[in-house]
């Protein structure tokens, strides 16, 4: 028997039941109350026989109409018992018009129908009960709003989002999977009382005292899961605070509208400003029936910028990278995300020219999204010559292989450390910023360069590091205690760079865009939360390690320069940077002469030549007197 056949009939067999219970209920009750009045008679047969037909069938309406013939025995809970109830009222409702009906041909209706009620009531939740017994061992499961097998949980928020979290446990399967032992509530509102029968236990100062004892009662610590107000930043702090020195783990609640289910805490929710939500649409317009190139579409950013391209019906994505197993990660994902969008997954290197020729023509590529990048900032340090051969001769060679097959737009994705560089790949990135913007003046093709921080999540970024060293046992290693970051999360990052390709629309213009990232987060704190977040102490539980900075690091990063000039654009949250480079016509030359030297493997001139080009870079170079290895 397939299975849809089999589901068929389980829910055939438990209506069934059901109505049979009914009908056995409203037999019973017939003979209860007529045997009292010692009623007899073809009269009272017929009276029982026309009770029992109309009652069955109203009941039948009623729990097909509600669902009840859906619930799976072995797996009931207290939504499924508050459902049956619902259902039986539905049926009285559609029995008693037909009740009024027939009161003439009724022997004792009313006595009748409120003994059956009850008798049917008892016998749906014996059966019910017998088959929990036998699957659970816990037949009361059904009448008890707690899950006695779920994971316990303290619900931790204001009044009005608890009211909706526990609406929606209760009334979900995935309730089963949580045991809401009781709501910590933020202002300490309404003390003593319960919200769906779940106590309202204290408000946050006493949710230190709340744990021990539900630790105490359970046998085990209750997962923190925090709604509403305590999911903005601040509080998440306060309860970081009071849970890590009581041992518990914080977890957060999904918006699902039909379910909430119990998710880690996302790293956006560190951020010290909401999640920035981009506005689509003019995004949208330009992109769907569009041919759309994206070069380093493998990697954290890159697979990102694909998959929001994918979702806004392109006419074909192209995707280069040089990693293999990126590639064949993201194509992957895309021929399950978006079946009917024509995508081409390409492998090849930024700086081999032949190949980018070859990937361009064949693509006919109206917006080029240029991700390819080398980015780790130590390692640069030691390889020169390869972060000038791919982050400035790859950009170069990306927006030349743009502009020669006709593309419209050209978005460049830059980085904080462009500004006043005091590492190669913030110089390599600063020069690829000129001379992207030098290309397409040249050209009939706007260009878009994008600023940003650091990328929560992201190969490079230091959450997967220290999620790994907390999952170790520590340390936790910070290169300095004060140092500072501007993060994003990669969703953010990605609208970011879509949003430019939309704000820059003028032929031959080139403009550089960045978003407004609020103040910058303290790695140190950054570090400490995630400690926390794991129910653990800082310093006590896990170590935090200071290092010291390594080559090319910097306390404290900037996302403009003191002489540029910001202005707002028409999406909120993203502004225009006016960045003059005041660059002549010896710039191209010594570009080429930077780029021959670095192929060449000269170290020292493609050091020299890169503090020409960008001489922030060279100031801070011959400040410092760093050496470069490769």
């Amino acid at each position: 028997m397939n299975p849809q056949r089999s589901a068929r009939r389980s829910m055939l067999l438990t209506l069934s039941f059901d109505a049979a219970m009914a009908a056995t209920a409203m037999i019973a009750s017939s003979i209860l109350i007529w045997s009292s009045d010692a009623i007899t008679g073809p009269y009272a047969i017929g009276s029982g026989v026309l009770s029992t037909f109309f009652f069955v069938l109203a009941v039948i309406l009623g729990f097909t109409i509600r669902g009840v013939q859906k619930q799976v025995w072995r797996h009931m809970g207290w939504p499924d018992a508050v459902m049956i109830v619902q259902a039986v009222g539905l049926s009285g409702l559609f029995y008693l018009p037909v009740m009024l009906l027939l009161n003439g041909r009724l022997v004792a209706p009313w006595a009748t129908f409120l003994v059956a009620t009850l008798l049917w009531t008892i016998l749906l939740f014996a059966g019910r009960m017998i088959a929990l017994s036998r699957s659970t061992q816990m037949p009361l499961q059904i009448f008890n709003p707690v899950s006695r097998s779920g994971q316990p949980v303290l619900l931790v928020g204001d009044v009005e989002n608890c009211v909706t979290v526990l609406r929606r446990l209760q009334m979900s399967p995935q309730g089963s999977k949580v045991r809401v032992l009781g709501v910590v509530e933020m202002r300490g509102a309404d003390p003593g009382r319960a919200i769906r029968g779940v106590p309202i236990m204290g408000c946050l100062e006493d949710l230190g005292n709340v744990i021990d004892v539900l630790r105490v009662r359970y046998g085990q610590t209750p997962w923190l899961a925090v709604t509403g107000t305590a999911r903005s930043r601040e509080g998440m702090l306060q309860v970081l605070d009071i849970a890590s020195t009581h041992g518990a783990e914080i977890m957060a609640l999904g918006s699902d509208e039909a379910a909430q289910i119990l998710e880690p805490v996302r790293p956006a929710d560190l951020l010290a400003r909401p999640e920035r939500q981009l506005d689509i649409e003019p995004v949208r317009n330009i992109i769907r029936n569009a041919n759309v190139l994206v070069t380093g579409g493998g990697g954290t950013i890159g697979a990102e910028l694909s998959r929001q391209v994918a979702a806004l019906s392109p006419y074909s994505l192209t995707i280069l990278d040089a990693s293999e197993l990126n590639l064949y990660a993201i194509d992957m994902n895309l021929g399950a995300m978006a079946p009917t969008v024509q995508v081409a997954s390409r492998l090849g290197d930024v700086r081999d020219m032949a190949r980018l020729t070859d990937v361009f023509q064949r693509a006919q590529p109206d917006l080029v999204i240029h991700a390819a990048a080398l980015k780790h900032v130590p390692l640069m340090e030691h390889n020169l010559c390869e972060a000038v051969l791919t982050n400035v001769g790859g950009a170069v060679n990306s927006a030349r292989a743009a502009v020669a097959v006709g593309a419209r737009r050209f978005v460049f994705i830059s980085t904080d450390k462009a500004v006043d560089p005091d590492n190669v790949m913030g110089a390599t990135k600063r020069l690829a910023e000129i001379a992207v913007s030098r290309i397409a003046a040249d050209s009939r093709m706007s260009a878009s360069m994008v600023r940003f921080g650091n990328v929560l999540g992201s190969s490079g970024s230091v959450v997967p590091l220290f999620e790994r060293q907390i999952a170790a046992g520590g340390p936790v290693t910070l290169t300095h205690p004060g140092v500072t970051r501007y993060f994003m999360t990669v969703e953010e990052a990605s609208s970011l760079v879509l949003q430019a390709s939309a704000l820059q629309a003028m032929e031959g213009a080139a403009d550089l865009f960045v978003l407004d990232m609020g103040e910058p987060i303290r790695i140190l704190q950054l570090a400490e939360t995630m400690i926390r977040l794991k129910g653990l102490v800082p310093g006590e539980d896990i170590q935090i390690v200071t290092t010291g900075l390594r080559d090319g690091e910097k306390m404290h990063e900037a996302l403009t320069y003191e002489h540029e000039q910001v202005s707002p654009t028409r999406v909120e949250g993203v502004n225009r940077v006016a960045s003059p480079n005041g660059h002549g016509e010896l710039f191209d030359k010594q570009l080429v002469a930077l780029l021959e030297a670095a192929s060449r493997r000269e170290r020292s001139e493609t050091l020299r030549l890169l503090g020409v080009l960008v001489p922030e870079y060279g100031a801070n170079c011959a400040f410092r007197g760093r050496r470069h290895s490769a």
